[in-house]
């Protein structure tokens, strides 16, 4: 499997696992999931950064995610 779809992989994983909030549950698992994405930074589109950012933050303060709002 090569970088990007690994990538693109991990990327529906953690937008699964936020939508379910699973992150109010199980932090440890999301914070995980984002390092193992973080490590390349550089191939992430800006897209995927801005998006993986506002997880990270609601992982730190613990606020349900709601993409409704």
């Amino acid at each position: 499997m090569k970088l990007r779809e690994k990538l693109d992989k991990r990327m529906d994983e953690l937008q699964f696992l936020m939508e379910s909030n699973r992150h109010l549950s199980n932090p440890e698992e999301l914070t995980a999931l984002v390092d193992k994405l973080t490590y390349a930074w550089e191939v992430l589109t800006e897209e995927d950064r801005d998006y993986i950012q506002c997880c990270q933050y609601a992982i730190e303060e613990n606020m349900e995610w709601n993409i409704d709002e």
